[in-house]
């Protein structure tokens, strides 16, 4: 009888795997990549065409034993590792490992983990994919030389353990430029002007918004220009101008992609990148449903592609008809032709077995799981159902010269909403109008209602939002993106803080000399085109050895020009004048994984160490003792009194000596200018002005 050896990459799989196939298959996992580029070395022969030096990953020793002995007893090898190129590369790899040059091997992919889906792979074995693979060793060798060209840099002017790598720098350097369009931002007072009107016969009133002239619409920038406004329609009679009645429709969502599925994730469920990528891993590779065993109950989770198989797009249609009606089915729509992307050969994430809904798996998932596949689950549903229909009303106020708007709208037919709503979006619209309202309806004015507001900064990243700005860049693939925020985060280069990402001090350091020395390696435009190139490898289109060639020499002569110039950063051993309570010494300032620190020059006999708080030269204003640069426990810098706790004075941006002149507050610098602390007054000034006095 034939033996046949399925290889795949997880354990988790052959459970699921084993259960579809004969017993003449064996179902065998290389617990991932088998070979890699040498820890301790470059593993890139620079001298001779870039090749580079793969050995056996340490530990994977008895795995590869193990499996050289099933290769023997197999009539045929099937290498069944991930439908994208680090599957296809690790496939590559497993076949040289294993070396099966004189063996039958066929390589097969499937997009679930599903009966037919791998039954089907079967039937349709085919060669490794070497486009695929040299994009992944490309991709492998320029991560390579990059991160083991700088980090020792890093290591020599900062301190080790640092890291500099081609994706991360450049996330790192998008967060950076964000924070210091923050600390630029100035606020500029605007007001909002509301009217309530009581319309005769009606019992509710309505609420009418300020617009402007009938000519221009008109933002109201100051008190005084409020009061003149106000002043102007003092007696003024309001009537009803013009009512619009309209109708608009809001599309179903297409269903998820890997970015799209990070960001709603995390604000949907608050989930990390990292983890959202995990549970959808656990999702895809099988979970133990009861009365089924184990079953792979999404396709795979690593793609760009919003395609869905045919027969995927039948079963859904059928399912919708069924539960909720055939006039919640969507049009068939056009069909897209071409892929923009390798990975456009997937299809979206969505269920393998639409049927199979939320509840009657919640028994078998854990919570987490739970709530991402019903996620994934309704997203999928919702894609193909019509879109949701609003009745829109638009009404125009004449009071004088001046107009007021009211706009409302409500549902009509909630078409996919009747089962999603995206994070952050109300179920229902709110503020039906009056049903009395006509042109001749009679108004009269009941109050106003003004309010002061400020202009607000962009937002801080999120993780959601960084994922979403890096495809947006073309910057990394679905596979890097979970990784590239989570290094970035365990190194302590940016801070997480209630969902938002701050740089810390090291971070700052770090991309203050990417962006020095290798302006080119943090430079957007310049990765994106790399990504370009990369997908250009794996489309046959160009030598993978030939991008190496055109990056090397340029970041080669970056690094020694680095060495020769660059002053290295003095934050170690700088004495202080506070004593070491414990011996007697002056401590000195360390740098830690949270920045600075004082220790004793004494160590190891004298291990005392404290915060170090580096004064800025202004007195609190609450007590009068001296403000110091405090951060949080997560590492973001904030200004504080170094009397805390019993002053609980704090700041996140830094403050002056200066007292507002228009209410008394203390003033912060911002960017060029000072600004009053008190948001409600919102005076400010230029800095060179204060210098000037």
């Amino acid at each position: 009888m034939a033996r046949y050896l399925v290889i795949v990459e997880s354990p988790a799989k052959v459970k699921t795997i084993k259960k579809f196939l004969g017993s003449n298959y064996v179902v065998a996992a290389s617990n991932g990549h088998v070979r890699d580029l040498p820890k301790s070395q470059l593993g890139v022969d620079v001298e001779n065409d870039y090749e580079p030096k793969y050995i056996t990953i340490r530990g994977k020793g008895e795995i590869l034993a193990n499996l050289r002995k099933e290769v023997k007893k197999a009539d045929k090898v099937y290498l069944a590792t991930d439908p994208d190129r680090e599957g296809e590369a690790i496939s590559w790899h497993l076949s040289k490992a294993l070396k099966l040059e004189d063996k039958k091997v066929y390589r097969i992919s499937f997009n679930e983990i599903t009966k037919n889906a791998v039954k089907a792979s079967l039937k349709t074995p085919r060669d490794i994919d070497m486009d695929l693979v040299d994009a992944q060793q490309a991709r492998r060798v320029l991560d390579r030389v990059v991160g083991y060209r700088i980090s020792p840099l890093l290591w020599a002017k900062v301190k080790r353990g640092l890291s500099a790598g081609r994706v991360q720098s450049v996330a790192l350097r998008i967060i950076a430029d964000r924070e210091a369009e923050i600390d630029a931002f100035i606020p500029e007072e605007y007001w909002t002007l509301d009217a309530e009107l009581n319309v005769k016969g009606e019992r509710k009133p309505l609420n009418a918004k300020f617009y402007g002239t009938e000519k221009e619409k008109i933002t109201i920038e100051s008190k005084e220009q409020l009061d003149e406004i106000l002043k102007e329609l003092d007696g003024a009679d309001y009537e009803v101008s013009e009512i619009k009645k309209g109708e608009r429709t809001k599309k179903a969502p297409v269903p998820f992609t890997t970015s799209t599925l990070q960001q709603e994730a995390s604000k949907a469920l608050n989930f990390a990148t990292s983890k959202t990528m995990r549970i959808a891993q656990q999702l895809y590779e099988g979970v133990d449903v009861k009365g089924s065993g184990t079953v792979g109950i999404i396709t795979y989770l690593r793609t760009d592609s919003t395609r869905i198989s045919e027969e995927a797009d039948a079963n859904v249609r059928s399912y919708i008809g069924e539960q909720y009606g055939s006039q919640y089915v969507a049009a068939e729509g056009l069909k897209k032709s071409g892929s923009q992307k390798i990975q456009d050969a997937h299809e979206a994430i969505r269920p393998t077995d639409v049927t199979r809904t939320p509840a009657m798996l919640k028994d078998s998932l854990s919570r987490d799981q739970f709530r991402l596949y019903q996620l994934i689950w309704k997203r999928f549903v919702a894609s193909r159902m019509m879109p949701a229909v609003y009745e829109t009303t638009s009404v125009k106020i004449a009071a004088g010269k001046y107009r007021f708007n009211v706009a409302t709208s409500k549902i009509a037919f909630e078409g996919f909403r009747l089962i999603y709503t995206e994070a952050g979006e109300e179920k229902d619209e709110k503020g039906v109008l009056l049903k009395g309202l006509d042109e001749n309806s009679e108004l009269s004015l009941e109050q106003f209602d003004s309010k002061q507001h400020f202009t607000q900064p962009p937002a801080h990243y999120t993780e959601a939002s960084l994922v979403k700005t890096l495809e947006e860049l073309g910057i990394g693939r679905p596979s890097t993106y979970a990784p590239t925020i989570t290094l970035i985060i365990n190194r302590r280069y940016v801070a997480k803080e209630n969902k938002n990402l701050y740089m810390t001090e090291l971070g700052e350091v770090v991309n203050n000399i990417m962006m020095h020395s290798f302006p080119s390696i943090v430079d957007v435009s310049f990765t994106a085109n790399m990504e370009s190139l990369l997908d250009g490898v794996a489309e046959g289109k160009v030598r993978w050895k030939t991008i190496i060639e055109n990056f090397y020499p340029d970041l080669d002569a970056a690094v020694k020009k680095a060495e020769e110039e660059l002053e290295e950063i003095k934050i170690e051993d700088e004495v202080t004048d506070v004593i070491c309570e414990e011996c007697g010494r002056n401590m000195v300032i360390k740098y830690g994984p949270h920045g600075k620190f004082l220790a004793c020059p004494g160590f190891p006999e004298c291990r005392n160490t404290k915060p170090y708080l580096e004064k800025i030269g202004v007195k609190c204003p609450m007590c009068g003792k001296d403000v110091v640069i405090r951060k949080t426990k997560k590492g973001r810098r904030y200004y504080g009194c170094e009397n805390n706790p019993e002053c609980e004075f704090m700041s996140w941006q830094k403050p002056s000596e200066k007292k507002c002149p228009q209410c008394g507050n203390y003033m912060v610098e911002k960017g060029n200018k000072l600004l009053c602390s008190n948001e409600q007054c919102g005076y400010t000034e230029s800095i060179k002005k204060e210098k000037e006095n």
